[in-house]
Formats: C-alpha cells, structure tokens, sequence
C-alpha cells in the first residue's frame, strides 16, 4: 500500500522519514519539520490503519515496512516514535541500504504481553469526546503526557478529530489496527540493526525500554548516541526542545 505522507521542506533537501506511534498520525511531526528540519525534506506517513491511508488488514510489522518501501523510494534517515520506533528497527535491520540513520524515540521495541494484552483490551472500547476541550482533559488524565504545553494538544486536536457519527467527536484510526500493533509489540525484539542510531528516551516513560540501551551499546558501540530527557513517552509533546536538539545533533553529526 501506498501511504499517505504529509511532506515538509524542499523535495531535494535530504531527507527524513518520520514514523509515528499506534494510534496516531504523521502531521505530530510539523512544529519538527518546519521549526527545526527546514534544510531537510521530512516526509511523515500515516501508518496503514491510522490517518488517511488506507485501513484494511494485514497490520503485522512485515506489511508496515513493506508499506514503507513501497512509499519511500530513496535512502533517508528515519525517525520512529514508540510503534514506529519498532517499525524503523525491522525496517533497518532488513533494509540497512535505505537507512542513513536511525533515531528510534522512545520506542516501544517489545512490549510485555500482558501490557499488550490491556492496551489491546482497552482499544475494544470506542471512545469519544463531545468536543476538543474534553478530548484535551482526556489526554491529560490519561498519564499518556505529563508536561505537554495545552496549544500542542489544541493542535492535535484540529488534525486528528474527526466526527464520530453521532455528534461526538473521535480520533480518526482503526481501532482494529491499532488491536494488531499491540499484538506485534509484544513480539521479540528485532535485532539491532547495524546502522548509527540514536536512542532517545523519556525518563518518566511508562514503556520498559531495558535492557535495549545496554544491547544497543552492545551491538553498536559507539555508533549508538543514547540520550534521556525529563519526559513522559511522549518526548515530542513533553520535551519538544531537548528532543529536538537532539535529533538535530545526530543528524549533523
């Protein structure tokens, strides 16, 4: 399948593919692109099941890369965030020809089952909001961000509600894909793909990221760039300025 991909920047700038996580879109990635990627051109795709690509099944990682190859034609750097930072690893390891670089944002590599199996669970319920505002207190009540300014929630909002057929509002994903990525995080974690790769981490995150920096470390010495900033997962929301110095940072490296 061919995705949907939000591009930013000249098309003949070098370029940054960005990976978001389960239940989420590519347009989380602008105030990155525009504010701190200008000189790149930043292709963030909407995951099969998720925004405006296509929702139909299969959902297992192979298709996610597959989908990806299909859509990105050239060799790029890749940032991956959570499910996405699982999808660029399998991406790498099978592929390392089209990855310049690897930045894997507080990503979910493997997910204890029973930690997939409640989010998976949790997924079976529809939920829907009567407007942005309480969609936002949601957010905030969930533990999902910690230190998130109000006007990047205000914004995820404008992308990412759409009308959910009774006058409430819901979040525009496949509920049913977002089941099977839970099921495909709890797989083992794919090898460490020999690519540079800069592990960023959310100090406060609720997803078990150990013992990945220590195989990491292992596997890449020091072609790993390991970073941890004051966030919850959601580094881009909680952190946006230390993880974005980051990513730039590795980038120019």
């Amino acid at each position: 399948m061919r995705l949907h991909v939000h591009s930013y920047g000249d098309r003949d700038a070098p370029a940054v593919v960005c990976l978001h996580g389960v239940t989420g879109h590519g347009e989380r990635f602008r105030c990155l692109a525009e504010e701190r990627l200008a000189d790149r051109h930043v292709m963030a795709v909407d995951l099969r099941g998720h925004g405006r690509s296509g929702y139909e099944p299969p959902w297992n990682l192979e298709t996610h890369v597959d989908d990806l190859l299909e859509t990105v034609g050239e060799p790029a750097a890749w940032i991956g965030f959570s499910f996405g930072g699982r999808i660029a690893a399998e991406l790498a390891l099978c592929r390392p020809d089209m990855v310049e670089r690897l930045l894997l944002l507080d990503p979910a590599l493997q997910v204890p089952p029973g930690g997939a199996y409640d989010a998976a669970e949790d997924e079976r319920t529809l939920k829907t909001f009567a407007s942005a505002d309480e969609a936002i207190q949601a957010r905030y009540e969930s533990g999902f961000v910690l230190s998130t300014p109000r006007e990047f929630l205000e914004e995820e909002m404008r992308q990412h509600l759409v009308d959910a057929g009774d006058g409430r509002l819901t979040f525009r994903y496949s509920r049913s894909a977002a089941i099977g990525a839970w099921g495909e995080m709890a797989r083992p974690a794919a090898d460490v793909a020999r690519v540079p790769t800069l592990l960023l981490l959310g100090t406060e995150s609720y997803v078990p990221n150990n013992p990945q920096p220590a195989r990491y470390r292992a596997a890449l010495g020091d072609e790993l760039r390991l970073v941890e900033v004051r966030s919850g997962h959601s580094v881009l929301w909680d952190a946006f300025e230390e993880t974005a110095d980051a990513i730039v940072s590795f980038l120019g490296a």
